[in-house]
């Protein structure tokens, strides 16, 4: 039996990270629910509210053999699959996402952009790992060009296979 502990990130429905998170901890299962401190503007007044920085997930910190105990909570959807398996978070993403929040207020998530001309790398499929170049981005889908074999081979594949390569 693998009792090893690991993060992963869950689906809620919409507005309900912070109650599946007291629900899963008042039920013995660690979870973080990062939240961000926000001003609101009020006729009246300011105030500064703490609201989840990722909408619709938590992370949970459970041994795989624990996950349907997790799946029973009401309001969690499902976890967040990579590869047909829930997604193991590193620990060391939770430490940062922490110190993040610990240090700054008001943080803003923004998601990376696939444009042409970018350097990505294919996630899944019989092409990864392989690096490729973005050649057009239509929707939710990439164009990309692998040059191989002094060949260039060019897939049309979902954005979410891709990930861009760090500069």
């Amino acid at each position: 039996m693998n009792d090893e502990l690991k993060w992963y990130a869950v689906y809620t429905k919409p507005r309900w990270e912070k109650k599946v998170h007291r629900v899963l901890e008042a039920r013995g299962i660690q979870s973080y629910c990062p939240l961000n401190k926000v001003r609101k503007q009020w006729s009246d007044r300011i105030k500064v509210v703490e609201e989840p920085l990722f909408k619709s997930y938590v992370f949970v910190h459970v041994p795989s053999e624990e996950q349907t105990k997790v799946r029973m909570v009401e309001g969690v959807l499902n976890y967040v699959y990579w590869n047909g398996k829930p997604a193991v978070v590193r620990e060391e993403e939770i430490v940062n996402i922490k110190r993040f929040l610990n240090e700054f207020q008001e943080v803003t998530l923004e998601s990376m952009d696939i444009l042409p001309n970018t350097k990505v790398v294919i996630r899944t499929g019989v092409m990864m790992d392989k690096e490729a170049t973005v050649k057009r981005v239509m929707n939710n889908r990439v164009e990309l060009v692998i040059e191989s074999l002094g060949y260039k081979l060019v897939a049309t594949m979902k954005k979410s296979n891709v990930q861009p390569l760090p500069h």
